[in-house]
């Protein structure tokens, strides 16, 4: 499959790149997809989430009235759950949510997701570029140009580049990514995937060594 790179300005650069159909056109595993998202998503959480049961509130420690001729329910701690200011029972405690998936999988869920961008022509390559300062209307500029105003647009360089990160963040509807370092969840929250060409490149490299390794 062959796309056409285009200028900074949308306009055609005349010049055009082949997408390896190993990387961009094998048949998605949706199984696959959803693993990686889960996992992703599931590892993002601190899993920090804690409340007191009754043996570790402060106080408590005298019966707060007598046993019998009172009227009321026996009661031998004011820190029982059953008390206002008393402890919690079976309350959240702090635990790791993360979820394991093999490198395999998580390079077919790549692979997987990359393809059905290309399926569904959601893929567009721009030449290298970059600014002298971080502007976000330059930035902004671009999308327009690339007629990505207002889509949620996954934009990926070839390594880092702080100039055109700052210039993007500030645009709700766009993140900016190393090629080498976009998950499944980056490339399937995002309606459009725009490779710096360079990117392209950095991309397919990252993913043929993962498969070597893997």
């Amino acid at each position: 499959m062959q796309i056409e790179v285009l200028k900074r300005d949308g306009s055609p650069s005349g010049e055009k790149v082949t997408l390896d159909p190993a990387i961009f056109g094998v048949t998605p595993n949706d199984h696959a997809i959803y693993m990686a998202v889960r996992s992703y998503m599931a590892n993002q959480r601190q899993g920090t989430h804690k409340v007191k049961p009754r043996n570790e509130v402060r106080g408590g420690g005298k019966k707060p009235y007598r046993q019998k001729k009172t009227g009321r329910a026996r009661a031998g701690t004011t820190r029982s759950p059953l008390w206002v200011g008393g402890g919690s029972i079976f309350g959240p405690k702090p635990h790791d949510y993360v979820v394991k998936v093999p490198a395999k999988l998580r390079r077919l869920a790549r692979l997987s997701a990359l393809s059905l961008k290309a399926r569904a022509e959601a893929i567009k390559i721009v030449e290298d570029f970059t600014f002298d300062q971080p502007k976000t209307r330059e930035m902004a500029g671009v999308l327009k140009a690339l007629s990505l105003e207002g889509t949620k647009t996954l934009f990926l360089t070839p390594s880092k580049n702080d100039i055109l990160l700052r210039s993007g963040r500030n645009i709700p509807a766009l993140s900016i990514r190393e090629a080498a370092n976009a998950s499944t969840y980056d490339i399937v929250n995002h309606k459009t995937l725009v490779l710096q060409k360079s990117a392209l490149k950095s991309l397919e490299e990252s993913l043929r060594k993962a498969g070597k390794e893997s």
